[in-house]
């Protein structure tokens, strides 16, 4: 089993960063993915950057530029930096970490961007 603890999240104006942390821990072995999804008020869940370890980084196209996700092997830990955030990146994010092809997931973290 792996438990996700997310941290980060909060209020901030239109233009502002925030940066999310989720540590994984328990047995692990062998992560394959590591990623932030975020889900908005009435809309479906959908992925704002993944890294594929090994293979590749990717990020929506609404946050290019903008957002940027890292990863801490030593900790089993990824952040995503998110910068120029606005109004419509509101939503509560999650942290995913795909583990020898399991899919876990953190408990949410809640981003508001509002002046």
């Amino acid at each position: 089993q792996v438990q996700l603890v997310e941290s980060g999240g909060g209020l901030v104006q239109p233009g502002g960063s925030l940066k999310l942390s989720c540590a994984a821990s328990g047995s692990i072995f062998s992560i394959n993915a590591m990623g932030w999804y975020r889900q908005a008020p009435g809309k479906q869940r959908e992925l704002v950057a993944i890294i594929i370890v090994g293979r590749s980084t990717n990020y929506a196209d609404s946050v290019k530029g903008r957002f940027t996700i890292s990863r801490d092997n030593a900790k089993n830990t990824v952040y995503l930096q998110m910068n120029s955030l606005k109004p419509e990146d509101t939503a509560v994010y999650y942290c995913n970490v795909v583990h020898i092809g399991y899919n876990y997931w953190g408990q949410g973290t809640q981003v508001t961007v509002s002046s």
